[in-house]
């Protein structure tokens, strides 16, 4: 299995995108639709995961520095997708001068983050009906 991220336009990928993350998050996690699509994504950095042809995994970067929208298919988790695309991301961040990354990791991500370089900061709360923490790394 040879996976590679890939920094992508948000116009080209759009379908790819939204089809992983509907899965993920409005299917698997029932997420509502209008917490998940938040007019956002047309200013942010996406990174996807392919698998030949298929995008297997993708998340994004606000021009804040805030990651989310971290999403593997079910198929693929475990295999190293999610450190892939996050390092894109924070290689992104690192080009664009930006001196820190932040997220919301949802609670049971919490040790893939930190390994990351990660730090929980603040309490835990809810984000559509799931436990998450925020989390920063200074680059």
């Amino acid at each position: 299995m040879k996976m590679n991220a890939r920094i992508v336009s948000y116009d080209d990928y759009y379908e790819q995108i939204r089809e992983v993350r509907d899965e993920v998050f409005i299917n698997e996690q029932s997420v509502p639709e209008s917490i998940e699509v938040d007019g956002l994504d047309p200013d942010a950095i996406h990174a996807i995961v392919f698998d030949n042809e298929t995008v297997v995994g993708t998340g994004r970067m606000l021009p804040d520095g805030h990651i989310g929208r971290m999403a593997v298919t079910a198929q693929y988790r475990g295999n190293g997708i999610g450190k892939l695309m996050l390092e894109a991301l924070v290689g992104e961040a690192v080009k664009l001068n930006i001196s820190e990354v932040w997220l919301s990791s949802q609670c049971h991500a919490k040790g893939f983050y930190e390994k990351m370089g990660f730090v929980a900061i603040g309490d835990i709360y809810k984000e559509a009906q799931i436990d998450h923490v925020k989390m920063k790394r200074d680059l």
